[in-house]
């Protein structure tokens, strides 16, 4: 390389020590500075220069950057939101949830519902609590969950979701903003409702409505007066509804408020400043079980102790709520292990980029290794050339930022899309673009550190006696750099896989029910008793194969509950079983497609059906019952087995399938509506049309019971979705770099490949030549690579109680995979090298 006048004149300015020479005197600090703007100027001169000169491997480190950074950017909005919830509350560092961890028989489980009493208990006898309150969010009762609402000089019912019952205590705790009304009293009186902004402006636009009545579900008897509107809670807080009724003068069955043996209520306390959470364990346990015991004797309950040393209570932050994933509760949707591995994606999509630019300017060293040994001998200093070399690598970098910003933007729709979400780059932070600069700016620096140094250590007599190479030691690196990619791209494949095959699993294993073409019309409570002479109408519509009223259904979301059931006789010997009870019709089983494995269904013909229950396998099992028809149980009172239905999920396949008793019913909120029909949008507005007929003022809502099985999943589903988008990120950036490297390593051999070609060489024959040592690197790279995969992905099945098996053919085909990416990758320019004509290479000698 020959260096121009100016370049040399450069170099001298930019490798004279600051105050020597004709910068001594008064004029240093001006001379200086000129000095700085002369050295930078020149320096981005170059780096611009050497952007242009080398614009293919320029642009793949910048687009590889680009990739990373955005992926980065979108990684880092999601999980600042994901760890943003319930962090606004002005006494957010005292308010705590409380939870039950239980440990009974080999079970764990950790349960949020507590007993109504709980809370006024803790504030009376716990002087470390300063408030308590509650909220009671099960769709067990009319109010919770969903409604009909009509507001007063109306005759239009609404169907509203986002309903809970809450204690005015509890909205002085979190300090709800208000819009209208006043705070300490919205919820004070019996009979109020706190509703949210959005919902006053759709029932009474452009007025305070508070004093207003509400009527819920068209009972004109007891209407709800607003107390007060509040501002509309934010996304990112696991307090979803818009619509609070008051405990005040509540109580949903006679003696349920002062009542320690149901358990419908999520319990929140206040602490008192500066006290421990971890100092309440034990005493909140001593103050459940004073009244707990008691409680539990009058009722007769067996295994007293048992049951008592198996439960133990404690303190869940309310910041914690929205990523404790095990911590069961319909109001936690996030999982912080997603929150982990997302970041962890994120750091190996840039540190692929990152790799990237390191075995490009490591491998480029030779083509350059004349450059630094000229100005070695002109006078530069090594500082000098590292300085250059980091400029170089910033301003790479901070074309990579501006590239990246630019693809966030594209990208942030689409994830948005695929994750659910409503993320948006903040532009209007001051901090966000000195945040930006400052990422850029240390991503710049730590990708280009390496190989400034390297770089700049060469010889000038060595550089120019023609003795400089890559060097086997940082050839060596780069193997190493190679390998963690391709380590990497191996585990990602194989967890992706893994997770698809899962997700398919889930959705096609057979559940125990039918759930294609099931109707689920909602809100058909309000009939009330024209119910069955609205069933029997459904019935007349053809392509109806049958009909039940179902409250309970077999997928995560509907009603729940949980009761001791022993042989009937046996309470005080045998151990019990936690059952589900259910109140379902004689057609329910028939309805679903479930399957009666002995005996038969309830009839409303057969008074004795009125103690008689159906059963599942798994609650025979359990109790050790041999030929249960016939035999008696015992959870409320004695009752008797009439029929076996074959077990059925009703949760997620991450639980097992539990006891469940079902009771003869004959009011239900839902009716599940059977179909056999080719054309469901004309058996649909047959359906309206009797509803039509006994409801006129009252919408059809119905969904299906295919829909409510793929949202029990949705979460793990749209996880999984977005961990394959950004893995498939990371394998396109490591290809990206494994072409830029074989791209120049197919130049590096221009010589030998020509001669080989001139001599008969295949395009086959210069494809191994070229592919050989990165195959064995790849090789390498399925090795190191198929332990972790396992142990990972074997830890992840572990949540799910029906699972796959992980194959040894997943590791071997995501092996190939890697494999034919880089022999596709490297045959390309294989193909290259065997069509370019051998004299262009060969004339330099």
């Amino acid at each position: 390389m020959v260096m121009s006048k100016r370049t040399q004149k450069y170099d001298l300015a930019c490798n004279n020590p600051a105050g020597q020479g004709s910068f001594q005197g008064r004029g240093a600090p001006i001379a200086l500075t000129i000095k700085l703007t002369s050295m930078i100027k020149n320096y981005l001169k170059i780096a611009l220069r050497q952007l242009r000169k080398q614009r293919f491997y320029s642009a793949i480190k910048i687009g590889g950057f680009a990739l990373g950074i955005a992926t980065c950017l979108l990684m880092t909005l999601y999980i600042q939101h994901e760890t943003s919830f319930d962090k606004t509350y002005p006494n957010g560092d005292r308010l705590y949830r409380v939870y039950a961890a239980w440990h009974y028989r080999g079970q764990d489980e950790k349960d949020v519902a507590q007993s109504p009493a709980t809370a006024q208990a803790f504030k009376a006898e716990l002087p470390e609590v300063e408030a308590s309150g509650r909220i009671m969010p099960y769709p067990l009762f009319n109010g919770a969950g969903s409604n009909e609402v009509m507001p007063e000089n109306k005759t239009q019912d609404t169907y509203e979701q986002g309903f809970a019952y809450m204690d005015q205590s509890l909205l002085d705790m979190f300090q709800l903003p208000m819009v209208y009304g006043d705070r300490s009293h919205a919820l004070a009186e019996p009979n109020t409702i706190l509703i949210s902004k959005r919902k006053a402006d759709k029932y009474f636009p452009g007025i305070n409505p508070v004093g207003k009545l509400l009527y819920l579900n068209n009972d004109k008897q007891h209407p709800y007066k607003i107390g007060g509107v509040m501002a509309d809670l934010p996304p990112n807080s696991h307090l979803d509804y818009d619509f609070f009724l008051t405990l005040t003068g509540k109580e949903l069955w006679k003696g349920e408020q002062t009542s320690w043996m149901s358990q419908n209520y999520d319990t929140y306390v206040l602490l008192r400043p500066g006290v421990p959470p971890q100092q309440l364990d034990a005493k909140m346990d001593q103050v459940v079980k004073g009244h707990w015991l008691p409680a539990m004797q009058q009722a007769g309950t067996p295994n007293i102790q048992e049951l008592l040393g198996a439960r133990h209570m404690h303190l869940q932050p309310v910041s914690h709520i929205h990523l404790d994933y095990d911590i069961g509760d319909s109001l936690s949707h996030g999982d912080i292990r997603f929150v982990w591995l997302f970041g962890a994606v994120a750091v190996l999509i840039l540190a692929l980029a990152s790799i990237n630019f390191i075995n490009l300017s490591t491998a480029r060293s030779a083509n350059r290794a004349k450059e630094v040994g000229l100005r070695k001998v002109v006078g530069s200093l090594r500082i000098g050339l590292i300085q250059q070399f980091l400029i170089e690598s910033l301003v790479l970098s901070y074309f990579a930022f501006l590239l990246a910003l630019g693809l966030a933007l594209v990208m942030l729709p689409l994830f948005n899309r695929l994750a659910a979400t409503a993320l948006h780059i903040p532009w209007t932070q001051w901090w966000l673009l000195p945040l930006l600069l400052l990422a850029a700016t240390s991503i710049g620096v730590l990708s280009g550190l390496y190989p400034s140094f390297y770089l700049s250590k060469f010889r000038p007599v060595e550089v120019l006696k023609g003795r400089i190479s890559s060097g086997s030691r940082h050839s060596s690196l780069r193997g190493v750099l190679v390998v963690f990619q391709f380590t990497t791209s191996v585990i990602l494949i194989v967890a992706t896989v893994v997770i698809y095959r899962q997700m398919q699993f889930i959705m096609n294993k057979k559940m125990g029910f039918d759930k294609d073409q099931v109707m689920l019309i909602e809100g058909a409570g309000t009939l009330d008793k024209q119910l069955k002479p609205f069933k029997n109408q459904l019935l007349n519509i053809q392509g109806v194969k049958s009909v039940s009223l179902a409250d309970y259904l077999p997928v995560s979301g509907g009603k729940r509950n949980n009761n001791q059931t022993f042989i009937a006789g046996r309470q005080k010997i045998d151990p019990s079983v936690g059952a589900q009870t259910w109140r379902v019709d004689p057609d329910y089983v028939k309805t679903f497609g479930m399957k009666l494995v002995a005996g038969r269904m309830f009839s409303y013909d057969i008074a004795s059906d009125t103690t008689g229950v159906v059963v599942n396998e798994t609650l025979v099992k359990k109790l050790g019952i041999k030929d249960p028809i016939g035999k008696e149980i015992f959870t409320w009172y004695d009752q008797h087995i009439i029929g076996v239905v074959a077990d059925f999920n009703f949760e997620s396949v991450r639980q097992e399938v539990g006891p469940v008793v079902l009771h003869r019913g004959d009011w239900a909120n839902t009716v599940a509506v059977k179909m056999n029909t080719a054309d469901i949008a004309s058996l649909i507005k047959q359906v309206r049309s009797v509803w039509k007929s006994f409801s006129p003022h009252q919408e059809l809502r119905y969904t299906f019971l295919d829909e409510s099985f793929a949202r029990m999943y949705a979460d793990v589903r749209r996880m999984g979705d977005i961990f394959t988008s950004f893995a498939s990120l990371a394998i396109i950036i490591a290809c990206l770099g494994l072409f830029g490297l074989s791209a120049f390593m197919a130049e590096q051999r221009a010589k030998e490949l020509g001669i080989r070609k001139v001599l008969g060489a295949t395009v086959g024959q210069l494809a191994g030549l070229l592919s050989k040592d990165f195959l064995r690197l790849v090789l390498i790279s399925i090795f190191i690579a198929s332990p972790i995969a396992w142990w990972g992905m074997h830890r992840w099945l572990q949540d799910f109680a029906y699972r796959i098996d992980i194959g040894v053919w997943i590791f071997a085909a995501a092996g190939a995979m890697v494999i034919l990416v880089a022999l596709v990758t490297i045959s390309f320019q294989a193909l290259k090298a065997a069509v370019a004509n051998p004299v262009h290479s060969l004339k330099a000698e």
